[in-house]
């Protein structure tokens, strides 16, 4: 068997035409032409194919070498030009594309991966969160509640709000109920920030402290509350974020983290779910460190307004009664701490609990619960 090529011998980028002969043997390709004083031998054992070409019609041939990198490449390139020798070899001849690799390469690139990983997760577990704690230090106050409100007014468009203030409740006295219930629990505490406390008409059970100071309490908490003891346990909680500047902390960190991870996996096709699991599960882990913190001080902010720790188990028993709690692989994405973990914590900050005051007197406590009617009604005559 035998066919025409060309011949590029690594050297220069002449073009050599060549004649290919299968040795007696079938056991190498003998190669004669111009330029050559004496045929070149590739043992078809040797014999690799090279894909990165634009054509695919083409058999472009270079061989197994010893070289001194790790390509373990020959530079020559052979392309057979002969139909049949190409169809031939590509039949016969499996080990044409076998990836050869110097000893050792998988451990080097092992270790090289390895020391990549590291520094990554420095990034993101070491360095990150340091520097998100300090610069949440340095933002000047003004420029943080100024953010705070962007974070509410764009929580307030998710829940279908189209415009800033839109969802908030503020029938009279309700809005003086709940003022009530935060000067009861700040009273002679140092908050450092102007706290702004309000509440937005959805049904969900839950609130939240955004950056410079602000809290937002859902309608469906006040609903699903059994009590203002309970209301005000979770406000405490809220106002523990605050003291700890721990939502503007997390929005530094989330931003440095989700960009790390952007760079690490890129714009790929499933790209931007592996970086949103693994912004969860960095961010779970902050979350749950600082929800600890936060129900720590939760207990000591109640204890000194003359409320019981208590009652922020309560309301997380009624979270566990509506949500249930966080068990199995799925616990790994939870921004909290087991809802049972946290229950025995307030029962344990409880004991020796003594007699106490109600956070808001009936008549106020039902004002607050009522403090959407304005916009229920509002919404009935449009």
């Amino acid at each position: 068997m035998q066919g025409a090529a060309h011949l590029y011998d690594g050297q220069s980028a002449t073009r050599h035409p060549v004649q290919v002969v299968l040795s007696r043997e079938r056991q190498a390709l003998v190669i004669t032409g111009a330029g050559h004083a004496a045929p070149l031998v590739w043992p078809l054992q040797d014999l690799r194919e090279l894909h990165d070409h634009a054509d695919d019609g083409q058999l472009i041939l270079t061989r197994h070498l010893e070289t001194g990198d790790e390509s373990l490449r020959d530079p020559a390139r052979l392309v057979i030009e002969d139909p049949e020798m190409a169809a031939w070899l590509r039949r016969t001849r499996p080990r044409l594309a076998r990836r050869d690799l110097r000893a050792g390469t998988w451990r080097r690139i092992g270790l090289r991966a390895g020391g990549a990983l590291a520094a990554v997760l420095l990034m993101i577990f070491v360095i990150l969160p340091a520097l998100a704690g300090t610069l949440s230090r340095l933002i000047p106050m003004e420029k943080e509640i100024a953010f705070g409100r962007d974070v509410k007014a764009q929580i307030e468009r998710v829940f279908g709000a189209t415009e800033a203030g839109e969802l908030d409740c503020s029938a009279p006295d309700g809005v003086a109920g709940l003022d009530r219930m935060v000067a009861r629990l700040t009273e002679g505490q140092e908050i450092g920030y102007p706290l702004d406390v309000s509440v937005i008409d959805h049904e969900m059970m839950n609130a939240f402290a955004m950056p410079g100071g602000q809290i937002v309490v859902m309608r469906g908490l006040l609903e699903g509350a059994d009590g203002p003891d309970m209301v005000a346990a979770v406000l405490a909680h809220e106002i523990g974020h605050v003291v700890h500047r721990d939502p503007t902390r997390n929005a530094l960190r989330t931003a440095g983290s989700v960009g790390l991870l952007g760079l690490l996996f890129g714009d790929f096709s499933g790209g931007a779910a592996m970086v949103f699991l693994g912004e969860r599960m960095i961010s779970a882990s902050y979350s749950r460190d600082a929800e600890a913190k936060a129900d720590a001080f939760a207990f000591d902010m109640l204890r000194h307004a003359g409320l019981p720790p208590s009652a922020l188990g309560d309301m997380f028993e009624r979270f566990r009664q509506e949500f249930g709690d966080d068990d199995g692989p799925g616990a790994h994405f939870a921004s909290h701490p087991r809802l049972s973990d946290r229950i025995a914590a307030a029962g344990a900050a409880s004991t020796g609990d003594s007699p106490h005051r109600s956070s808001l007197s009936p008549e106020d406590w039902r004002a607050l619960q009522d403090i959407c009617d304005i916009r229920a009604n509002t919404r009935d005559t449009d």
